[in-house]
């Protein structure tokens, strides 16, 4: 019998106790009051919502799980297409190098409003789950095609084959527990990008209109209810393909490629001279011309989708341009603060958590399982136990910016710290040093480049969580002033809000890589 089939009772068993204690420990402080109130409903009111609104709750349901799939087939087609060009064709990787990263750090919230304005019908949550979808699924797929054995690759130069043998032979089943990782990513992106997309759609049916519609009426029963809803659509998926990445043996983690970025996966050789600058000045300009190029196709009029140029005159040239400036920096000013401490909160956690992890080993088996299931809870579903938890504070945004950076930091560290060399940490033990000696003197410095990697990784998130938080929380910032620019038509300022926090995430993406560099130079790889 497979190891697999052996070890499922088990662990359905274990997965039910965890389940049943969970529920009575909730449904127990459901009950309690703090300061004479309840900080949330019991799981017993939470049922019995969904259970009398069951209708209402499956059409919103039903319509999201549609969009969300329609999403994922898309997304993972074009960035398992996208990976396969990157892997034949190098050159490809670097020319949309700058396109890629916009992707990964484009805060989806920003977009989501510019999709509504340009498509029609379920499409703008479609594409916007599709684009949160490629990146990483992208570069799981490119990991998982390059990272072979090369002795499998001459042999098969050896017998006279040429990239297509090798890619049908070796590269494509190599990629295939990188493809499963990136799959169960991406089943949960998908939905949080549907989600964020029924944002203000004015689709009638989809858990972000239901969740928007039921925000203002304090019925911490709904909120919660949604929250689950949500919550479990998108580990639905997970589950999924974590079960087939179990049945195959794919052990690639969660995290998929957390410390390997597009411009790292096929070397830094390149090119050389003239051809290399030609080469940078084409990725750097291959975003904007992407952008006029799409909404010339589109032929949408440029007083709803302003082109690059007509974004620059927009807060320079025009009547109101000193207004709109002074406006959009306060934005940002309440916006990044708030990033920027998230940021450092998150990453100062799952620190210390990974730290600990090293001196008590079976820390790990207690937080990992719970940080995985709310790294697969999609962002906005966590918005309703915010408010209720939290309020409408900044404390809100620092608490959301901190989630969405906590988990990939936690495990990026955590793999930092398994992978210190064995002899070091054994010359502490001859000199008679414990676990916390050899953390201290070791893994710590060891792990000081792992640190700028996650803050590479996280950077752009933390944007995201914040701006979400003030759209629907708190009033406030880039979030904020993109959805009421919208309902004032003022989309001028929509464009120039979404490009600018698009801006924002690419440079904080980069000065985090550019950290990361430093490090790594005169440290072993």
């Amino acid at each position: 019998m497979p190891r697999f089939a052996s070890e499922l009772p088990a662990r359905v068993g274990i997965t039910i106790l965890c389940t049943l204690g969970v529920a009575a420990a909730w449904e127990a402080l459901g009950h309690v009051p703090v300061s004479g109130v309840r900080i949330f409903p019991p799981l017993s009111g939470v049922v019995a919502d969904v259970v009398a609104n069951s209708d209402l709750y499956w059409g919103h349901v039903a319509a999201t799980a549609a969009t969300s799939t329609y999403g994922f087939l898309i997304g993972t087609s074009i960035a398992l297409l996208a990976a396969l060009v990157f892997c034949l064709f190098p050159a490809m990787e670097r020319l949309f190098r700058s396109v890629n990263i916009a992707l990964f750090a484009v805060p989806a919230i920003a977009i989501g409003p510019l999709l509504v304005l340009l498509l029609d019908g379920r499409w703008p949550q479609i594409v916007l789950s599709a684009t949160m979808i490629y990146f990483p699924m992208m570069v799981s797929m490119l990991v998982g095609l390059r990272d072979i054995d090369p002795r499998h690759a001459d042999l098969v130069k050896a017998y006279g084959g040429g990239e297509v043998a090798l890619m049908r032979l070796i590269r494509l089943r190599s990629a295939i527990p990188g493809a499963l990782a990136g799959l169960r990513v991406a089943a949960s992106l998908s939905v949080l990008g549907a989600i964020l997309g029924e944002f203000g759609s004015g689709e009638r049916w989809g858990l972000g209109t239901f969740l928007l519609g039921s925000l203002g009426q304090s019925n911490a029963d709904r909120l919660w209810g949604i929250s689950m809803a949500a919550a479990g659509l998108a580990l639905t998926g997970y589950g999924l393909f974590s079960l087939g990445s179990s049945m195959v043996g794919a052990t690639i983690p969660v995290t998929v490629a957390a410390g390997r970025m597009p411009d790292e996966l096929h070397g830094r050789d390149g090119e050389a001279g003239f051809k290399h600058y030609l080469m940078v000045i084409a990725s750097v300009a291959l975003p904007f011309v992407l952008w006029w190029a799409v909404l010339k196709w589109a032929d949408v009029s440029p007083i709803v989708a302003p082109r690059p140029w007509d974004v620059v005159s927009y807060l320079t040239f025009a009547d109101g341009a000193d207004e709109a400036r002074s406006v959009l920096l306060y934005a940002v000013g309440q916006t990044i603060p708030m990033a920027l401490l998230g940021l450092f909160v998150g990453l100062g956690i799952a620190f210390l958590l990974a730290a600990l992890s090293v001196v008590m080993p079976g820390l790990l088996k207690v937080i990992l399982p719970a940080a995985m299931v709310l790294q697969s809870t999609p962002l906005v579903a966590l918005t309703p136990i915010v408010l209720l938890l939290l309020g409408r504070t900044i404390s809100a945004c620092i608490f959301m910016a901190v989630v969405v950076v906590f988990f990939p930091a936690f495990v990026l560290l955590v793999q930092g710290f398994a992978v210190v060399p064995r002899a070091a940490l054994e010359t502490v033990e001859v000199y008679g040093g414990g676990p916390v000696q050899k953390l201290r003197f070791i893994s710590i410095p060891y792990s000081f480049r792992y640190i700028a990697a996650a803050a590479k990784l996280v950077a752009p998130r933390a944007l995201l969580g914040v701006m979400i938080a003030e759209w629907l929380l708190t009033g406030t910032g880039l979030g904020n002033l993109m959805d009421v620019a919208r309902g004032t038509l003022d989309y001028g300022m929509v464009w120039s809000a979404a490009v600018l926090s698009i801006v924002i995430s690419v440079l904080a993406y980069r000065s985090a890589d550019l950290l990361e560099r430093s490090i790594y130079v005169g440290r072993p790889a």
